[in-house]
């Protein structure tokens, strides 16, 4: 019979009863589950009640690929597959409808729904199982395929379908079953195009080197995914087409409430690049006098759209830019309409908490580095070179923490690149205790890192 979830037959309920929660029975499978020496062209499944396919070339798997999938169709109770493709000699191929099969009335899935036939007089039998966890956040993506290549070359994850594939589940864990002996190359990717291939710019996992598929099963495979990083994208076409009408030049900063973090430098952003800026025309001073302020820098960075002003602040001090009307024009031509003052103040001591975290079995021979992030922004990047970790300004907030460890020292975490460096994503520890901060508080603990 066909490998499915266990159940008995599914009963209607009466008007406001329980919702039916059985997912649909096989009744009758032709050829019959583990058929030796296949050759048919048409597989017919029925069911116990009237089902409806969900997506099926995006869920069906079928391991080895084909090179032309089957066409799937559906008749009241009958699920009907007519095979395409030409099947090799002395191959165990293996149907998984998991996730393609489901009642009408209330869509309940069929589950663990496989169908295995080998065109040879023998069954595959090997197995390999692993788990695969996104680098960045310790966590499963249950969407990710997991493929196995027998072409060893780093080109065919780009260029050629794998000959096994299967999914992971909530957990990350994958299952191979059915598999011939061999060494493959094992890849974990995000196929929402259902090609099966890696185009460079998907999640995505490698391991370091093939595994060998024998009798004697391998250790579980741990692998980690990550995804690319993105490039950072000027304002959109849209975006300066709808401003086109406006004729003043658009620009943001990153003061809080018009006060300044004194650990950062001051940032002018503008909607388009500028065209021309001229430094002679901003002057800074400071205190409601106005008086005249020199030790400072202004950069513009390489796209022309980030100025940004360093000093050595004093705290709970007024600052003013004053801007000149042609400071700066971008590149459509906008400029600011008259003259205009930017007014801050600095923060004081008093406006930071202050922090003191001692770390037990802190690994430095990896380079550990501890952020501090709110949501998905890294607020703070500290490179950790003792056991004590201490911090006189910090903003308050809650804060959750993580080490990285920082390989090629660069201050931030780096995803894997697979075809030049062949570079593993860096490793995280994400530690559960959230880091909260109060202003003039200072907050004092330890915690402990597995070994």
């Amino acid at each position: 019979m066909l490998l499915v979830e266990s159940g008995c037959a599914n009963v209607v309920p009466p008007s406001g009863g329980p919702r039916d929660t059985i997912p649909p029975t096989i009744v009758s499978v032709d050829p019959p589950h583990e058929t030796t020496n296949f050759n048919a062209k048409e597989i017919k499944i029925v069911f116990d009640e009237y089902v409806e396919l969900n997506d099926v070339y995006k869920n069906l798997l079928i391991s080895p690929l084909p090179k032309v999938m089957p066409e799937v169709t559906r008749k009241l109770k009958t699920v009907t597959v007519k095979i395409k493709d030409t099947l090799t000699p002395n191959t165990t191929y293996v149907y998984n409808f998991a996730r393609v099969i489901k009642d009408v009335n209330e869509g309940n899935p069929a589950k663990d729904l496989l169908y295995v036939v080998s065109t040879g007089n023998y069954f595959d039998s090997l197995q390999l199982s692993g788990n695969v966890k996104m680098a960045r956040t310790g966590k499963a993506d249950s969407t990710l395929v997991v493929m196995l290549h027998s072409n060893m070359d780093d080109s065919a994850v780009v260029q050629e379908r794998p000959r096994y594939i299967t999914r992971v589940d909530t957990s990350g864990t994958f299952f191979f079953r059915y598999l011939a002996p061999g060494t493959y190359r094992i890849y974990a990717l995000k196929d929402e195009s259902g090609s099966y291939l890696y185009n460079g710019e998907q999640i995505f996992a490698f391991a370091d080197s093939p595994v060998v598929v024998s009798a004697t099963p391998p250790e579980p495979i741990q692998l980690w995914a990550y995804a690319p990083e993105k490039k950072k994208e000027d304002a959109t076409d849209a975006a300066v087409e709808i401003n086109k009408k406006e004729k003043r030049l658009k620009f943001t900063t990153n003061l809080d409430a018009s006060k300044q973090d004194i650990l950062k430098a001051f940032e002018m952003k503008f909607e388009s690049p500028l065209k021309n800026f001229d430094s002679s025309k901003i002057a800074v001073s400071i205190g409601s006098d106005f008086q005249p302020f020199r030790d400072y820098k202004l950069t513009l960075d390489s796209t022309r759209r980030l100025l940004t002003m360093n000093v050595q602040w004093l705290q709970d001090t007024t600052y003013n830019l004053v801007l000149q009307k042609d400071f700066a024009s971008d590149s459509l031509d906008r400029q600011l309409l008259k003259a205009d003052t930017i007014t801050f103040t600095t923060k004081a001591q008093k406006d930071y908490g202050q922090v003191r975290i001692t770390f037990v079995n802190l690994d430095l021979s990896k380079n550990p580095l501890l952020l501090l992030n709110q949501g998905e922004q890294t607020k703070y990047s500290f490179p950790l070179t003792g056991d004590v970790f201490q911090m006189q300004y910090c903003v308050p907030g809650e804060y959750d923490m993580e080490i990285v460890y920082d390989t090629n020292q660069n201050g931030k975490w780096d995803p894997g690149e697979f075809f030049v460096e062949k570079r593993q994503p860096e490793m995280v520890t994400h530690l559960d205790r959230k880091l909260v901060v109060k202003a003039d508080w200072e907050t004092e603990f330890e915690i402990k890192l597995a070994k």
